[in-house]
């Protein structure tokens, strides 16, 4: 018998330009496996140009180590800091263009459809999310750091969210 089950690896992005949160899952069925996850840093040091150019460097070679069938992004919410936000603004620019120049289909998905998503709760914390985000896929010790736990949650939404679409198209 055929596995009617499609498999789909899933990068996940938390945006950024200091630090960017990437978690790649892999979804057969109602599985969820655990394949990498970390964050891409970049150096104070260097020009923001610079900074944005090595996150799109770090996300090609993170795509070509991981082969990814899609990828899924957090949107942009409110900043304070208007600086803060036109400069994450940017770096999520690059992110989108560099996973468009590699293929990739993008799925966006707000914080408030993140939460919803994962713990049920558009108002849960970062604890309650990625508790629920360890449960998922099964990880014992704290996921380190934040970006990282957030990434995983954002690509665990994109399966749940590409599941749904597929129950939905069998009606």
């Amino acid at each position: 018998m055929i596995n009617s089950q499609i498999n789909t690896r899933i990068l996940g992005v938390d945006p950024g330009f200091g630090r960017v949160g990437f978690g790649i899952i892999d979804c057969v069925g109602d599985r969820y496996t655990l394949v990498d996850y970390g964050c891409i840093e970049t150096d104070t040091k260097r020009s923001f140009v610079e900074r944005l150019e090595d996150i799109s460097d770090e996300l090609i070679r993170i795509i070509r180590t991981h082969k990814p069938n899609c990828a899924a992004v957090e949107e942009l919410f409110f900043y304070k800091n208007v600086t803060t936000a036109i400069k994450v603004g940017q770096a999520r620019g690059v992110i989108l263009l560099t996973l468009t120049k590699a293929r990739l289909a993008v799925h966006e998905y707000t914080p408030l459809e993140v939460k919803q998503s994962i713990t049920g709760y558009g108002r849960a914390d970062k604890t309650q999310l990625e508790t629920m985000v360890k449960m998922l896929l099964g990880i014992k010790k704290k996921i380190s750091p934040d970006d990282a736990a957030d990434a995983l949650a954002i690509a665990l939404t994109c399966a749940a969210s590409k599941k749904m679409e597929q129950v939905s198209s069998r009606k």
